[in-house]
């Protein structure tokens, strides 16, 4: 076998790049449409100059025959060629440059012609028509060839017809007149041609700067490579035009903003709605990785600006790295708890044990009483006051890690909270992300101290968190409930500035609201009102069996202070997760 690679021979063809397609396509148009301006231009011309010439003998009829004499002549004298009918119409011919001027009887016979030997002779034609009285134009053949002619009646003095007047004008001047327009037509044709091949060729050429002078197979499979590029992508994709209109929306970005098809077109206002998600895509908040709060989703968005006056926004998904990262925060906070705890155990063991060894044994019993003591007044203080049973673990875990950061960590006298939540992992939710920047607001300061307010009136709930932290200026009170906006620096993890949003998003599902405030004393004191937080008494079952009267909470009411912390940590981070998603 040969090692030669076959020839490959060139096909004849357009060519690939679409400049030059461009270009020949409309190089065709342009010559398609010259010669077909020019045809229809001179398929009427023709018809144009035989009725001229028609309505031109016409014309040269009508006036032979109103010459007085020519009517008396015919009456008067013979058919002769050197009688005075032949004599004033051939001056009349030779006046008018007509091909002939003939004069008949109404027996047909000619009294002029261009020939005398026909004169006397019956005309070829049927002269009826004309002496009936009627004016006649027509192209016809007769004993002088084809020719334009005109046929009017002849009458005398009276009005009475005595005969008639034919007049004829050479065909083949006709033609010679229509040849003789063809140069021209061609000429404006050609010019016609020349300008539209100048615009065809500078429209080619700005075509093949904007496609960058690519062939059109190879701009279909970019449009191609583009489509699968986009719906398959997992990120979201929205394009917007110069005027702010969506233009673009790739399937995932229909996912993650929860619209469809039919945003396309209009203003990100229009297809989502005022808020942080619509000033992000269009452009008046700036910056890179801006986090927003959609639905249920919590997003990251980047937007690009292109060259013809749009942009390009991207979208991530971060709900699931949110929640990894509220994970990951409260598993080390557990895990800083329970050091704390276990360390003070481990000192607890100790001086329990060198009393046993001393023999102390009153001090001993007495030392474990009031350890044993404190961490359940806590939870008795608590669950006393807040009846939900997820919210009262929630707060006692709160309260252990509070105490371990040395904050004192209180539940307001006035709290009055009835196991009656319609939503308590949402109500759980709001208290842990409240607690927790109250925390963080008061760690390291002297005196530190957060209590936390939950009353009932009806249906309705209200919530204050109070620290004595710095607390909130005015002109950044709306700010801190803003998607993506915090004053801490964020883990390496995640970012911050959701907590809060979260929480006023929360609220105003329900109905209610949430705002912060300055406190008495200084601080923070955050407000958020459930409207309808609580069910009606009547439709609410019984959870357990009514405490005897006068009975108080036993042992087994107080949950283990780790295992309230452990408990209230998965509550908070399950209804977190919930809203999240």
């Amino acid at each position: 076998m040969s090692s030669t690679p076959p020839v490959r021979r060139r096909r004849l063809g357009l060519p690939r790049r679409a400049f030059s397609q461009v270009l020949l396509m409309q190089l065709a148009i342009a010559a398609g449409v010259a010669v077909l301006a020019t045809g229809l231009f001179l398929a009427p011309l023709g018809d144009q100059l035989d009725d001229q010439a028609m309505r031109r003998a016409l014309a040269i009829a009508q006036t032979t025959a109103q010459q007085p004499q020519v009517a008396r002549d015919l009456r008067t004298t013979r058919p002769a060629a050197d009688g005075p009918v032949q004599t004033e119409a051939e001056r009349i011919r030779r006046a008018t440059k007509a091909e002939y001027v003939v004069v008949l009887d109404r027996q047909g016979v000619r009294w002029s012609h261009t020939d005398p030997r026909r004169i006397g002779e019956v005309v070829s034609t049927d002269p009826g028509q004309a002496l009936a009285g009627q004016e006649i134009m027509e192209i016809d053949n007769g004993t002088l060839g084809r020719s334009a002619r005109g046929k009017v009646p002849l009458r005398d003095a009276d009005g009475e017809i005595v005969g008639a007047v034919s007049v004829g004008i050479a065909y083949d001047s006709v033609r010679a007149r229509l040849v003789h327009a063809i140069p021209g037509l061609f000429a404006y044709a050609g010019g016609a041609l020349a300008v539209g091949a100048l615009a065809a060729w500078l429209i080619s050429r700005r075509v093949q700067r904007q496609t960058r002078d690519l062939a059109f197979s190879d701009i279909a499979g970019l449009l191609a490579e583009r489509e699968a590029m986009l719906h398959g992508i997992r990120e979201g994709v929205v394009a917007l035009d110069r005027g702010g209109r969506v233009r673009l929306l790739n399937d995932e970005a229909q996912r993650l903003l929860d619209i469809g098809g039919e945003a396309v077109g209009h203003s990100p206002e229009g297809a989502l709605g005022a808020g942080r998600t619509a000033d992000v895509l269009a452009g008046r908040v700036t910056g890179t990785d801006l986090l927003t709060v959609r639905g249920q989703r919590v997003l990251v968005a980047n937007r690009m600006p292109t060259g013809d006056g749009g942009a390009v926004v991207t979208l991530r998904d971060r709900t699931e790295l949110e929640q990894l990262g509220r994970e990951l925060d409260s598993t080390r906070g557990l895990i800083d708890a329970l050091r704390a705890q276990d360390h003070e155990h481990a000192n607890r063991m100790h001086t329990l044990l060198g009393l046993l060894e001393l023999e102390m044994y009153d001090d001993a019993v007495e030392f474990v009483g009031e350890v044993v003591g404190d961490h359940r007044v806590t939870a008795e203080q608590i669950t006393e006051r807040i009846q939900d049973p997820l919210l009262a673990a929630l707060l006692v875990g709160k309260a252990t890690v509070a105490a371990e950061r040395g904050v004192a960590l209180v539940v307001s006298d006035r709290t009055r909270l009835p196991d009656r939540l319609v939503d308590p992992r949402g109500l759980v939710t709001i208290v842990g992300n409240l607690v927790d920047n109250a925390l963080d607001a008061v760690a390291g300061t002297p005196h530190a101290r957060v209590e936390v307010e939950l009353r009932a009136q009806g249906r309705a709930a209200t919530l204050r968190v109070r620290d004595t932290g710095p607390g909130v200026p005015v002109d950044r009170r709306e700010l801190v409930f803003t998607e993506g906006w915090s004053t801490k620096e964020p883990p390496a993890h995640r970012q911050r500035g959701i907590g809060l949003p979260l929480v006023r998003r929360l609220a105003e599902r329900q109905g209610g609201s949430a705002t912060v405030d300055a406190a008495h004393g200084g601080g923070a004191a955050f407000v958020v009102v459930l409207p309808e937080a609580l069910a009606e008494p009547e439709l609410e079952p019984a959870l357990s069996a009514p405490a005897l009267p006068g009975s108080a909470p036993g042992p087994a009411a107080a949950p283990d202070p780790a295992a309230a912390a452990a408990a209230a940590a998965a509550a908070a981070e399950n209804a977190a997760e919930k809203e999240s998603r």
